[in-house]
């Protein structure tokens, strides 16, 4: 028996890898996360897979049903929202799972901001302008910051921030980050991206307050940076003519030179 835990992606149900699909084919049991994970993907379980909505359960009645299921000798298909290398609460179960010593395995998913870039048609990272992406969020109910991460920090980078679970927040965002990036800094909300009702506001730090007015809640996404309306920004060395490289050696003297391509 074995808990497969499976990035379910952003939204889309084709969003889902292929190995995600398949162990959600072959498990016999599949615990989703509620209203996060669409009910299209629910279609991929067997015909006669207990099928259980963890949205209402514990941690304590989660493992309970993991323990079932171990008992029975039934693999699980456990699904979290987008990836679950961040805010998935998938750690807490892991350390469970390692102290009762029930096999896991981990599979990927589309995260929620890469959804968020296809949908503003965007790349976060540009030359010349950034070459990082913060994903951070703010504090709330369920967890606090530590210190050290706060938006005014991040800012001082000048980083492109993907801020998570921050939408109830958006005064304080654009408050703490308007000293470093400055009030015209572009800024966007992608709400439910990928969804059928996916909803996008581009704005900028001065006016993405009145542009959202309320009108997003729970999944949407806070995106700052210069990269959403910049195009002075630098072309990649990588592809330029003249660029050495071990794909394309500019010289026979070049160190690449004769290498298996």
């Amino acid at each position: 028996m074995t808990v497969h835990f499976i990035g379910a992606g952003p939204g889309a149900p084709d969003l889902l890898t292929l190995r995600g699909r398949d162990l959600i084919a072959a498990s016999p049991v599949c615990l989703y996360a509620g209203s996060l994970v669409p009910q299209a993907l629910l279609a991929h379980c067997p015909p006669d897979a207990r099928i259980i909505n963890t949205a209402s359960l514990s941690l304590d009645q989660i493992m309970a049903q993991i323990e079932a299921a171990d008992a029975q000798g039934h693999d699980i298909a456990r699904l979290h929202s987008g990836d679950m290398s961040i805010w998935s609460a998938m750690g807490e179960q892991l350390r469970r799972l390692r102290a009762l010593d029930i096999p896991f395995t981990v599979t990927p998913g589309v995260p929620a901001f890469s959804a968020a870039a296809a949908a503003l048609e965007a790349e976060f990272t540009l030359p010349g302008l950034t070459q990082s992406l913060v994903l951070t969020r703010t504090p709330g109910r369920a967890s606090t910051m530590p210190p050290a991460e706060s938006l005014t920090n991040f800012a001082a980078t000048g980083a492109t921030l993907a801020i998570h679970l921050s939408i109830h927040q958006l005064d304080r965002v654009v408050a703490d980050l308007t000293p470093a990036y400055g009030p015209d800094c572009p800024a966007a909300v992608v709400w439910r991206a990928s969804w059928p009702d996916q909803r996008i506001v581009r704005a900028t730090l001065a006016t993405i307050e009145q542009a959202v007015a309320g009108s997003m809640e729970r999944t949407a996404l806070i995106i700052v940076g210069q990269v959403l309306a910049n195009d002075d920004f630098g072309e990649s060395s990588l592809y330029a003519t003249g660029y050495d490289r071990r794909f394309r050696p500019q010289s026979a003297q070049s160190p690449f030179a004769g290498e298996q391509v």
